[in-house]
């Protein structure tokens, strides 16, 4: 199925002994890297730290062009097996035009991380076809989850990744297929009408966030819906939504009222609280590949 009208690239998945590259496309590093590597050496890989791991620059890892010749540098070593960015935050878009992504095309590999990352996903899903992981990032490891760790390891390795969630009563039954694309609500709309905007149509689109108020997380998806990409969506899960603000003034809906009321005139399944955001279980999932959707009465069943 495609992506812009490009086929689903799946690279090819990891096996011991391959190597592993941590990047810094973004905000700097508070901690070392120590949790990151003890994981992924668990996992029989190889860990190679980029320069930007230990960089400085303001808020940044290292300036824009710093932190792209970093990226560059794994995408172009053909050694390299997947790239993980260490952290979000804020930069990626400071620093991704800098970045030839064509290497990807011949030897495409695996790119994690979320939020901030977001943007990075859907440039490579957009413009390449190639999937990539939604899923727990270095930073993060202290306080992840044990089991969102271990789906990380699985769509790394290959297994399959199946979810089953409880019933949510906001939820609106239905089944789907499609491309699974989205992440970082914030970040889908700061692509809006880039050359790394995605082609929401026939998608099964995710969405999380993290710290916004109310009624920004209303604007967005309005501006979305404006701008047609909710109305031809196969379905749509909705994440984790974690700490949002309201004004002294209250907005006077809940993120599920804002959701269903937006979405409203359409029929497509849609599903709350799936365990992916900002949170400690933080579960992986492949955004640009072909995932299945079903919203039952008792439960949401989520699958590849």
């Amino acid at each position: 199925m495609p992506t812009n009208g490009l086929p689903t690239i799946i690279p090819p998945y990891l096996k011991k002994g391959d190597k592993v590259a941590i990047t810094c496309p973004a905000k700097k590093l508070p901690i070392p890297m120590t949790d990151a590597i003890n994981l992924l050496t668990s996992w029989g890989l190889e860990v190679v730290l980029g320069d930007t791991i230990n960089a400085s620059y303001h808020q940044f890892a290292g300036d824009d062009a710093f932190r792209a010749a970093d990226l560059q540098r794994f995408i172009d070593d053909d050694s390299i097996k997947a790239i993980i960015c260490a952290r979000g935050g804020y930069g990626t878009i400071r620093m991704v035009d800098l970045v030839n992504f064509g290497g990807l095309t011949d030897k495409p590999k695996w790119l994690i991380g979320f939020s901030d990352i977001t943007l990075l996903h859907a440039h490579i899903i957009s413009n390449y076809g190639i999937a990539c992981i939604h899923g727990q990032m270095p930073l993060n490891i202290p306080d992840a989850s044990k089991y969102s760790l271990e789906t990380l390891r699985m769509a790394l390795f290959g297994e399959e990744l199946k979810y089953t969630l409880p019933a949510n009563t906001c939820n609106r039954q239905g089944k789907a297929n499609g491309i699974l694309v989205g992440g970082n609500l914030s970040l889908m709309m700061a692509i809006s009408g880039s050359v790394s905007d995605i082609d929401y149509e026939g998608k099964v689109l995710f969405l999380e966030d993290v710290g916004e108020y109310l009624y920004a997380v209303d604007r967005m998806l309005r501006c979305l819906k404006r701008a047609g990409k909710l109305e031809h969506l196969a379905g749509l899960i909705i994440g984790g939504f974690t700490d949002m603000k309201d004004n002294d003034i209250p907005f006077g809906q809940t993120l599920p009222e804002i959701v269903m009321d937006v979405v409203k005139d359409y029929r497509y399944p849609v599903c709350f609280d799936f365990p992916a955001g900002h949170i400690s279980n933080n579960c992986s999932l492949i955004l640009g590949q072909s995932v299945y959707l079903e919203v039952q009465e008792n439960q949401t069943i989520i699958h590849y």
